[in-house]
């Protein structure tokens, strides 16, 4: 196990996260899209109750 924690670097190229493009922070930050997306699962949490009454 020792020999495997020698060869893993912390701060190496491979353990950096994603950053998000363009698109998705543009998505993250519009509100019509995230209205858009509010209401989508609205309808889709009345369905799933709706089938469970």
């Amino acid at each position: 196990m020792k020999q495997i924690e020698e060869r893993i670097k912390p701060y190496d190229q491979n353990f950096t996260t994603m950053v998000p493009g363009s698109f998705v922070k543009f998505m993250r930050t519009c509100l019509i899209w995230q209205i858009f997306r509010f209401i989508v699962i609205n309808i889709k949490m009345i369905i799933v109750v709706s089938k469970s009454h």
